[in-house]
């Protein structure tokens, strides 16, 4: 006599309530009915840290790297958009600071791929602002 399953008994329970529930309509009119849902994207997340990535940004943590990442492109923004050259100076002094910190920090340069968007959306950045300093 085989022993019977208690995750099919659980399974079993948990199809009868959603089809239950689907019968009595509590799933229509749910938010984002009808549209495709949006899967992430996780494989450049090692596997066995993933649900605790997910747990962390969900709670809005961000690793140090990418804090660092986040705060250098508003910076940039603000030098985009930034009309008085000595603030402008300023800040570009200030993102030089920051990257120079986080080589420190990390014990290792601030590395970004060149096949990153970001790497050449911020090359570009600095180069306009380059141009419109000098």
């Amino acid at each position: 006599m085989s022993e019977a399953n208690p995750w099919s008994v659980i399974q079993l329970v948990a199809e009868r309530r959603i089809e239950e529930a689907q019968s009595k309509g509590l799933f229509d009119n749910l938010p984002g009915a009808g549209k495709p849902m949006e899967l992430e994207d996780l494989s450049h997340v090692p596997e066995d840290m993933r649900m605790a990535y997910k747990i962390l940004r969900n709670a809005g943590c961000l690793p140090p790297e990418l804090e660092e990442r986040k705060e250098i492109n508003r910076l940039v923004d603000l030098l985009e958009h930034c009309e008085d050259e000595q603030e402008r100076v300023r800040q570009m002094q200030r993102v030089r600071f920051m990257v120079t910190q986080a080589k420190m920090r990390f014990q290792r340069p601030l590395h970004l791929e060149q096949d990153d968007p970001y790497y050449d959306r911020l090359l570009d950045r600095l180069s306009f602002i380059t141009r419109k300093a000098g």
